[in-house]
């Protein structure tokens, strides 16, 4: 466990909850991944075992029916497979070598989920597990949510690719470019469209644009991430620079330890702004921009108590 960060980290204010349906979802999560061919090997299907994706999931949607529940399980767990992939053999090193992988991703993506054409070769297994996930998304009737998630999740291959252009020339983003393009390697937005399909009383296009509530949207993306980046840094230091600490010693000159104390101070500053945000939202807000911030309350709760024994992070 990261002491570090558990020491340094402010425990976000908000009652930890889960789905009383995570137990289900996890066998459903790893029997669904092996359906689509994402399982080839023993270990592979250790180690998704192991990352709980559908304890993140529980956290992150304890209120959602079993059906959208397990939804962002399989999403999550669908990421989790992706980024396993993109490690093997440094595939994410290379953008030539990932590039392949993530070509007939988008493909599903620009069709909605909608099935290939007759000359088109069967596809492969993240493609046609992703292909499952917008059907699925599809029969909720909510297009406005596959929409999000199809952009969102665009921005995230984008990003992925980006990510492998940085690790094949040696280069370190700097500490902006970094935090902008952190909200989508970490695929968080597609996870935040599909928990709002899971608790269900979407809030109205007019609302999602107010910048307040577009802010709070993205200070916690980030707090998401930051946190992953705060509990993962035992584990990739010294081996990816895609992390919030890394840019940090990088661009100020700092040692790796005030680093990951300014990453801390980072973090904990972002949530004292969320909660300050969240009291101007909620000010006379509709039921459904209430039900909205509570999701994002649920994730940046989530992510810290998930993170706390994430065998990911070990």
């Amino acid at each position: 466990m990261p002491t570090f960060a558990l020491a340094s980290v402010v425990t976000p204010p908000f009652r930890p909850r889960a789905n009383p349906h995570q137990s289900t979802m996890a066998e459903s999560s790893i029997g669904w991944a092996d359906q689509f061919g994402l399982i080839t090997k023993p270990h592979t299907a250790l180690r998704l075992r192991r990352a709980n994706a559908a304890e993140l999931a529980a956290r992150a949607a304890p209120y959602a029916d079993p059906p959208r529940a397990q939804l962002l399980s399989d999403l999550i767990t669908w990421l989790f497979a992706l980024d396993d992939v993109c490690d093997e053999d440094g595939l994410g090193a290379d953008p030539c070598r990932v590039s392949p992988v993530i070509s007939p991703l988008m493909q599903v993506l620009d069709r909605y989920g909608a099935p290939a054409g007759p000359t088109e070769d069967g596809p492969a297994p993240l493609a046609a597990a992703l292909a499952d996930l917008c059907f699925r998304i599809r029969r909720f009737g909510q297009p406005g949510v596959l929409l999000r998630f199809a952009a969102s999740l665009h921005h995230y291959l984008f990003a992925l690719l980006w990510e492998a252009s940085n690790r094949q020339q040696g280069r370190v983003p700097a500490i902006a470019e970094y935090v902008q393009m952190r909200r989508h390697t970490g695929a968080v937005l597609p996870s935040f469209a599909l928990t709002d399909l899971a608790e269900s009383g979407l809030p109205h296009s007019r609302h999602r644009v107010d910048s307040k509530l577009a802010e709070l949207n993205t200070v916690a993306a980030d707090l998401v991430c930051w946190c992953n980046d705060l509990f993962s840094y035992a584990k990739e230091h010294g081996q990816d620079q895609h992390n919030l600490a890394s840019v940090i010693a990088h661009e100020t000159g700092r040692d790796p330890a005030s680093a990951l104390l300014d990453a801390a101070e980072r973090f904990n500053d972002g949530l004292a702004q969320f909660l300050r945000l969240q009291a101007d939202v909620l000010t006379d807000a509709p039921p459904a921009v209430v039900r909205l911030v509570a999701t994002r309350r649920h994730w940046v709760r989530a992510t810290y108590d998930w993170s706390v024994n994430s065998s990911r992070y070990q």
